[in-house]
This record gives C-alpha cells, structure tokens and sequence, in this order.
C-alpha cells in the first residue's frame, strides 16, 4: 500500500479524522503525517520514508501479531506497550487495513466526546 493509498483510507475511517503534520519544528521528523480522532493519534507515518507506520494497539495482541507477521516491528517513538510498527512492504493491504481501522477504533473508544 503507497502512501496515498494509505492517507486516504485513514480519511475514510470517519467524518471526525483529522490529518496534521505535527512535528515540523523537528527537523527529523518534518514529513511526519499523522491522523487523529477526537484529537487523539491513531495512525502516523513519515511520508519521505514510509518505512514505518505506527499504529496503537491493544496490548495483549501485540506479542501474537509480532509472531504472526514479519512486518510489524517496534513503533516509531512510541512505547512499544500500546503501539506496534508495520513495515508497508512486508504487510498485505487486508493486514494494513485492520491494524489501523483498530487503532482508530480503540482510541475512538477511550476518548469519548464529553456528554
């Protein structure tokens, strides 16, 4: 999955995805593109080097999908706890579709809008 592939299908999670490039004043991570839900993270990824995409997941799976699949790897500068890496090229679009329709939906999940 390319780049913009990806961009889109994050979009297309909900009305209330946003998309920001948070880190501009970090000069090694200018090109970081991140989605947020309910101004919270769920999906990041530099698109220079698109070689890591982070997601959050919950963490009694991540030890199983690191079994399972050779792309996931540690998440880029997040605790490795809650968030795990997947490297595009060595994952399937299914794999990529699932782990960030998750992350989106977990972290939905624990920042509801105040009533």
């Amino acid at each position: 999955m390319d780049v913009e592939t990806l961009r889109e299908y994050c979009l297309s999670l909900g009305d209330d995805v946003e998309e920001r490039m948070p880190f501009q004043a970090f000069k090694a991570a200018q090109g970081v593109l991140a989605f947020y839900v309910r101004g919270h993270m769920f999906c990041y990824f530099d698109v220079d080097s698109y070689d890591v995409v982070t997601v959050k997941c919950q963490p009694e799976r991540i030890p199983q999908l690191k079994e399972q699949y050779d792309g996931l790897v540690p998440p880029y500068n997040m605790s490795p706890k809650h968030w795990t890496g997947i490297c595009p090229a060595r994952v399937d679009d299914t794999l990529m579709h699932e782990l960030v329709r998750q992350s989106y939906e977990l972290v939905k999940k624990k920042y509801k809008k105040n009533k």
